[in-house]
């Protein structure tokens, strides 16, 4: 594989349409649900970043993502229906990421510190058997698209999490410990612009821009002013 870039560009529409709610644990079908949004990160990660083109074989995507190759195609066929890739003239080992545009409508997607190797480190612990597993990777894509670059965090409520998730606010919670056990995202508490003195969640990305946080921003950092 190529040398990869700290970050990488995703396009946002599908998210900020409401996407991720296509993506449930339902008897049958939600370990193919995940594997596709695990399929979609590592097509993210070796995508040109001025054609949205990423050239990855079955085998470059089952070491990625830590998945079987049923797995991938499933996955595959699941992003292909949904319009998030399309296959190129290579076939699968070709992928144009639908609705890329360099110029707009992308967010940063942390990309090289992930990996151990060739092998995303966290996607290698996944057991594709936990219906928290897909709730910490669709919140992953949220936070990710919702990330205030003056800030570098993500705030958001639990019903917002929920309406652009489809996550029940329940099952919010167990999503986030997954992020954390794997050290995705770290939380972070920030002034609250509903309440003088209460305080609120705040989600940052782990490997994006890491310099920017509390201890190096101060409190411009934890002006509410950055979150309306």
């Amino acid at each position: 594989m190529k040398v990869m870039l700290d970050w990488v560009r995703m396009p946002t529409n599908w998210i900020e349409s409401g996407g991720l709610s296509d993506f449930r644990w339902q008897r049958g079908t939600g370990a193919d649900n995940l594997a596709a949004l695990l399929v979609f990160a590592a097509t993210l990660h070796h995508a040109d970043q001025e054609s949205g083109v990423a050239k990855l074989t079955y085998n470059e995507l089952c070491d990625a993502v830590s998945i079987s190759r049923a797995k991938v195609s499933a996955g595959l066929d699941i992003l292909q229906s949904r319009e998030l890739v399309e296959c190129g003239r290579g076939g699968r080992s070709s992928l144009q990421l639908c609705g890329f545009d360099p110029e707009q409508g992308w967010a940063k997607f942390p990309a090289r510190r992930l990996y151990r190797g060739n092998t995303i480190a966290a996607f290698s612990g996944f057991t594709l058997r936990a219906p928290a597993e897909l709730d910490a990777v669709k919140l992953y894509y949220l936070f990710a698209s919702r990330r205030d670059r003056r800030s570098n965090l993500a705030k958001i409520s639990y019903d917002k999490i929920s309406e652009y998730s489809g996550i029940n606010r329940a099952n919010i919670r167990r999503g986030l410990s997954v992020l954390a056990v794997h050290a995705l995202v770290h939380m972070e508490r920030v002034p609250s612009h509903v309440s003088e003195y209460g305080v609120a969640s705040a989600y940052r990305l782990a490997h994006l821009d890491s310099y920017r946080h509390p201890g190096t921003a101060g409190r411009t950092y934890l002006s509410g002013d950055l979150y309306d």
